[in-house]
């Protein structure tokens, strides 16, 4: 999940610098959408994993 955030966030860069701002606009919240994801299921699994073994 991690690497597709910073594909599409590689993406809006490359975008960005070549004048493709609609483009660049779209990859850039897919990014950041993505981004939240994976930091909600990493902090999720994170809390799961700690639990005591019974």
């Amino acid at each position: 999940m991690l690497s597709w955030a910073i594909t599409f966030l590689i993406i809006a860069i490359i975008a960005a610098v070549l004048g493709f701002g609609g483009i660049a606009g779209a990859a850039t919240g897919i990014a950041k959408i993505l981004f939240l994801v994976f930091l909600v299921l990493f902090v999720a699994s994170f809390f799961i994993g700690r639990r005591p073994k019974m």
